[in-house]
């Protein structure tokens, strides 16, 4: 045993004698046992690191008692066991000894002095560092990135151009102003550095980048990194909820948002945390919904004034769904909107039959903002079942829409619903863009999206009237065009059936949740669209809790397997200006990101990150990265350096131009 594990057993401290001081003694020698036998194995004797798991001594302050008692009795994905068996005084005396624990002499979270360039000290705690970088905490409590330089001293570096939020802006568009980055030198792009998710098979998340610190999220962990190397700052982690249903089961979650000394993102079990960004600690909680009644939770939150606003999961499993606003200082919910009206409300007339109980209408993917009009907007999944409407006669609202609330106060302004009565799960989540343009010779404030029922779509966001609409699909069967009013005229025949159906298009989509981008520059509409069609196949079921409430299954065409085409549309008319197909089974989920250099980067379905003009869809560059995407792109300026990050597989890569 360590003589450092000794002495807290031994309980030496002053006033010992004094009973108050002699029963901490006691319960932080029995807390000493618990870890030496149950822990010390893997973490070491002194808690900074063995063999087989990492120093814990910089993440214990990080967490509350309740949360460390919820990781020892459900572990960790990562490898760390369960200790259900730990209970009662024996888990209060582990914890207590766990609030003793400090950094060994040369562990990585260590006190620093560091002498800058102009001469001046700063002092704290260095997070991480390597031979030529360091990430430190000051007394300030500020959080400073050094590199070293070649006389032994330090700089300061941090983030000229940041990505605050999931899009980047509140206004979704996945552009960027940054031109370092351009059509003539796109195929000099080198990978600069790669961050590893260990316990996530398929990170969703869009990183976001805040003065020079990158925060990437996946299920119930936040990481916060340096991102000009990567390096990691902090990272916070608690166990997943066992029994969750729906996509955040397999480690869903899309990101993160900023604001002030607070990161906000959502949970498996559909809370709102707030973490200290700076620290990873957690500042508060709230539980936005009952997980237990088919909730879960996926999207990243929206800062929009004093309020973070997030949507919920849970559709494909029959949860009803609404739009939250909650306070960025306390976690107070200040409304709520939900999308499906109970029984008696206004709107409940558009559900004929039972189905109204267990509507979806889910909301979890990031919504849209525009200051000037002070209107919020967001997108609504499907109705449930997904593929039977039997007992749901009607358009069902506000179910396959966009409803644009007021920000305030959460009350409904207008909404837009693309696809009543929806059964091939076309729900509303490919992410609108807000666009200022000319419309027919007059500046018109402009809502595109290119929907997932395959239709693309312009409307006026002051008032949802709708604009324009037509295919930019090759294959689109389930209806066959669009009334004056933006109404689909249903195609006869093509239903899900219990022997399935062919329809077109396939239930993942002509496009879906991955991000789109228009480029004021180009007044191009950037969109990964499928050409492919599947079988939508009907089960007959109940709703239950706990299960999956989809009402039938899917599959690709067997005798066509689709093809995946990054398109570039002229809003004014629908149509493609230009075509870049790509080599792939058709079924992934890579987003795109424009630039004022000229370029659209994408993950292609030959599961490489590739790079095209913006003009003519030139293809100027690719990078293998092996691993099928499955998020967005976004860039931003670090150390006066241009950077595109993107997460696919488990990985975050960050690529720029050679120095």
């Amino acid at each position: 045993m360590s003589g450092f594990l000794t002495l807290l057993l031994a309980g030496d401290v002053q006033g010992q004698n004094s009973p108050t001081a002699k029963m901490a003694s006691e319960s932080q020698t029995a807390g000493g046992q618990v870890f030496a036998t149950r822990c010390a194995s893997c973490h070491g004797t002194t808690a900074n690191g063995g063999e087989f798991a990492p120093s814990i001594v910089d993440r214990v302050p990080l967490r509350t008692d309740d949360e460390l008692a919820r990781l020892l009795h459900d572990g960790l994905p990562s490898g760390m066991p369960a200790f259900p068996d730990i209970i009662g005084q024996e888990r209060t005396s582990l914890i207590g000894f766990l609030r003793t624990l400090q950094p060994s002499h040369g562990a990585a979270m260590a006190s620093a002095s560091v002498r800058l360039q102009d001469g001046k000290m700063l002092q704290g705690i260095a997070l991480n560092r390597s031979a030529s970088d360091m990430q430190l905490l000051g007394n300030d409590h500020k959080l400073y990135l050094l590199r070293k330089t070649s006389s032994g001293q330090y700089r300061t570096v941090t983030s000229q151009s940041d990505w605050p939020s999931y899009n980047g802006q509140t206004v979704g568009s996945r552009y960027s102003e940054l031109k370092q980055i351009t059509n003539t030198n796109a195929s000099q792009l080198q990978a600069k550095w790669i961050f590893t998710l260990r316990n996530t098979r398929e990170v969703q998340s869009t990183p976001i980048v805040v003065d020079g610190v990158m925060y990437v999220t996946s299920a119930n962990e936040c990481y916060a990194l340096d991102a000009g190397s990567g390096r990691q700052i902090w990272h916070y982690q608690r166990s997943r909820t066992p029994g969750i249903t729906g996509v955040a089961a397999g480690g869903a979650n899309r990101g993160a948002a900023v604001a002030g000394d607070k990161v906000f993102m959502v949970t498996d079990n559909a809370h709102l945390i707030a973490l200290n960004r700076f620290t990873g600690a957690l500042v508060w909680e709230t539980e936005m919904v009952d997980w237990h009644n088919n909730y879960n939770a996926t999207g990243a939150p929206l800062v929009v004034g004093k309020m973070v606003i997030s949507g919920i999961a849970g559709g494909d499993e029959g949860a009803r769904g609404f739009v939250a606003a909650y306070d960025q200082t306390s976690g107070k919910e200040a409304w709520r909107f939900w999308t499906v009206p109970k029984r008696g409300e206004p709107g409940s007339e558009t559900w004929q039959g039972t189905g109204i109980d267990h509507p979806s209408g889910a909301t979890w993917m990031t919504g849209t903002y525009d200051k000037d009009l002070n209107t919020l907007y967001w997108p609504v999944g499907n109705p449930g079942p997904d593929l039977i409407g039997d007992d749901r006669a009607g358009d069902n609202l506000y179910t396959d829409s966009i409803v644009a609330l007021d920000p305030e106060t959460g009350k409904l302004k207008w909404y837009f619903q693309f696809t009543p009565h929806d059964v091939h799960d076309f729900d509303a989540m490919a992410p609108p863009s807000l666009i200022d343009a000319l419309w027919e010779g007059k500046p018109r404030k402009l809502m595109v999206q290119a929907n997932r029922n395959g239709f693309f779509y312009v409307l006026d966001r002051t008032n949802g009237k709708f604009l324009l609409g037509r295919p930019y699909t090759s294959k689109l069967t389930w209806a066959t065009g669009l009334t004056p009013e933006g109404r689909p005229i249903i195609a006869p025949g093509h239903e899900p059936t219990h022997e399935g159906a062919l329809i077109c298009p396939w239930l993942n989509g002509a496009s879906n949740w991955y991000s789109a981008s228009y480029n004021p520059l180009t007044a191009l509409y950037y969109v990964q669209t499928n050409d492919k069609c599947g079988i939508y196949t009907r089960t007959d079921m109940q709703y239950q809790q706990g299960r999956g409430f989809m009402g039938g299954s899917f599959s690709s065409d067997p005798a066509d397997p689709g093809r995946r085409v990054l398109r570039a549309f002229d809003i004014h008319t629908g149509k493609a200006v230009w075509e870049l197909p790509q080599t792939g089974s058709g079924d992934t989920f890579g987003g795109v990101l424009s630039t004022a250099g000229n370029v659209v980067l994408y993950g292609a379905d030959d599961d490489s990150f590739s790079a095209a003009d913006a003009r003519t869809g030139k293809s100027l560059w690719r990078f293998q990265t092996s691993q099928p995407p499955h998020a967005s792109p976004m860039t931003y300026l670090f150390d006066n350096k241009q950077y595109v990050a993107v997460a696919t597989g488990s990985d975050i890569i960050a690529f720029g131009l050679p120095n």
